[in-house]
């Protein structure tokens, strides 16, 4: 069974993934890309610091590598306050909470990657904490326990998320700004190549800049994964210098394709079309034919697909469409129903 991490395209953080702080935006002036969210936010952060006020709530939700962790720093430096980090499955139990809470100063940011994971015995000690600026301890056992409420500073709470069902309704209720990250345009990802670039100091053509970007499936994160496969290349085969030939070399070798498809997203499109003719089929017999978990091919592979209209889901199962064949350079069938239906 293979591995979907070792994806190079996957838009989940890998651990060759360095963290870059000079190709991290620190301001919101600095983010390419997200501009309604962008303005919105500004408009948050403004009216906070009129107020004199910490940051209402926030929630982020959207696909992976799209910059959520990005953002939740973006708020901390423009409201110029520390940022404490955390994630939902670290917060094991309240005690872990409590101590994390106690510790934040007025103003600061607490930001929960994947809040979805939190359990609900710690979101309810969240809750008070989000709304009332108070922990509620219990001290003791049995009859002599008795509950304590201490006061904690005005705080914001920043929660990140890939899968905004997951999150309780109560949780979400208490959020007061609530946004969805895109994919990102050509246009916003070609920058974000360019910028980084510049950063690495890496020579790029325009054509270079515009073959990683159109490859990158709209993602930032993989977007400089992809650069700093493409400056290793050039190093060693191009003299440093990335152009589109290179490039374009570099990315094939890496089985990426001009749409950022790579050999996993294809199998996935192959079995359908070739094993089930072209659909409806099952996520569980999908898997199995490949060798993937059904739940890895519904939010890491399925999603860019169905972004590009290569598939359709169905009530009976996943079904392959006209601009999938095309792109696997297949003839298209004729559907024998619609057939019948033209007599």
């Amino acid at each position: 069974m293979s591995d979907s991490a070792d994806r190079l395209i996957t838009p989940e953080p890998r651990p060759d993934d360095r963290v870059d702080t000079a190709l991290r935006p620190r301001r919101l002036q600095e983010l390419i890309g997200q501009e309604q969210v962008k303005e919105n936010l500004s408009i948050l952060i403004d009216a906070a610091r009129k107020r004199g006020e910490a940051l209402d709530h926030v929630l982020f939700y959207g696909p992976p590598g799209l910059g959520k962790t990005t953002l939740a720093h973006v708020l901390a430096n423009e409201m110029n306050v520390s940022i404490k980090i955390t994630a939902g499955p670290a917060v094991e139990r309240p005690g872990d909470l409590a101590a994390i809470l106690t510790n934040l100063h007025a103003g600061d940011v607490l930001f929960i990657d994947e809040i979805h994971r939190l359990g609900r015995v710690v979101e309810e000690v969240l809750y008070p904490a989000m709304e009332d600026y108070a922990l509620d301890i219990i001290i003791g056992k049995g009859p002599s326990a008795r509950s304590i409420r201490l006061k904690l500073p005005r705080f914001t709470v920043i929660g990140a998320t890939t899968r905004l069902a997951l999150v309780s309704a109560p949780l979400r209720a208490r959020f007061g700004a609530v946004y969805r990250l895109e994919y990102y345009g050509l246009p916003a990802m070609m920058e974000i190549v360019r910028r980084a670039a510049e950063r690495l100091g890496v020579g790029a053509e325009e054509g270079g800049v515009r073959e990683i970007a159109r490859r990158a499936r709209g993602t930032p994160r993989v977007a400089l994964r992809l650069l700093r496969r493409v400056r290793d290349f050039a190093q060693v085969r191009a003299e440093g210098h990335i152009t589109q030939a290179v490039a374009d070399e570099a990315l094939d070798l890496l089985n990426v394709d001009p749409l950022g498809l790579d050999d996993v997203d294809r199998r996935v499109l192959r079995t359908i079309i070739e094993k089930y003719n072209g659909g409806p089929v099952g996520l569980n017999t999908i898997g199995a034919s490949i060798g993937e978990e059904p739940d890895t091919i519904m939010d890491v592979v399925e999603p860019y697909l169905l972004q590009l209209g290569f598939l359709d889901r169905t009530p009976q199962g996943r079904t392959a469409t006209r601009q999938a064949y095309e792109h696997l350079h297949l003839p298209f069938p004729e559907d024998p129903r619609q057939q019948a239906s033209l007599f």
